[in-house]
């Protein structure tokens, strides 16, 4: 959720850069929305990342993104014993 919101107030600094408004000028937020015609940053980095995941699920190779969405199984415990330094 951080990371949207650090998007989001990035986002109303550049609507206000466009439109020249200042925080001196005390506009709201959906004034300067209406005006700029942008689209919300959260609902689009979330269609977006929809759209990667249907594109990726109609993969059928061994390409990573495929093994990383149908991972199934669990992982062997303790150290790869083809790693271990002797």
């Amino acid at each position: 959720m951080g990371l949207i919101r650090k998007l989001r107030v990035t986002k109303r600094a550049m609507e206000s850069a466009m439109l020249g408004v200042s925080l001196r000028d005390q506009i709201r937020n959906k004034k300067i929305r209406r005006r700029t015609r942008v689209t919300d940053i959260a609902q689009r980095v979330a269609k977006l990342k929809w759209k990667w995941v249907g594109h990726i699920a109609w993969t059928t190779d061994e390409r990573w993104g495929f093994k990383v969405l149908y991972r199934t199984g669990k992982r062997s415990v303790g150290r790869n014993p083809n790693e271990m330094d002797s």
